[in-house]
């Protein structure tokens, strides 16, 4: 069983930057890919960005493209999700996901994902 837990959101003028941390449990986070998603009211849990297990691969939606970056700490057994140009529409409740040790190098689909975070919200004000 992995637990992960999110910290970093907030409240943040459009234009501002903030940087989202994940925390995983357990030892098995090295193998693991890793990948960030969001949920705005209303709307359907969409992917974000994913980190393969070994860092070596990186993919993004396309409306965070040139904006966030994704990265990952193995020894810190934690994945981060940078934001910067934040634009209202990025608005939403950003969750951390894991999936399966040794399995798919991205994340990109529900699917996909072995474990989710329980969230944390992001507010970007106009």
């Amino acid at each position: 069983q992995v637990a992960l837990v999110e910290s970093g959101g907030g409240l943040v003028q459009a234009g501002g930057s903030l940087s989202l941390s994940c925390a995983a449990s357990g030892r098995t986070f090295s193998s693991r890919s890793m990948g960030w998603f969001r949920q705005a009211p209303g709307k359907e849990r969409e992917f974000v960005a994913t980190i393969s297990w070994g860092a070596a691969s990186t993919l993004y939606a396309d409306s965070v493209k040139g904006r966030f970056t994704i990265s990952r700490d193995n020894a810190k057994n934690t994945v981060y999700l940078q934001m910067n140009s934040l634009k209202p529409e990025d608005t939403a409740v950003y969750y951390c996901a894991a999936g399966r040790s040794y399995g798919r190098m991205v994340l990109t689909t529900n699917s996909d994902i072995t474990y989710w975070g329980q969230g944390t919200q992001v507010t970007v004000s106009s």
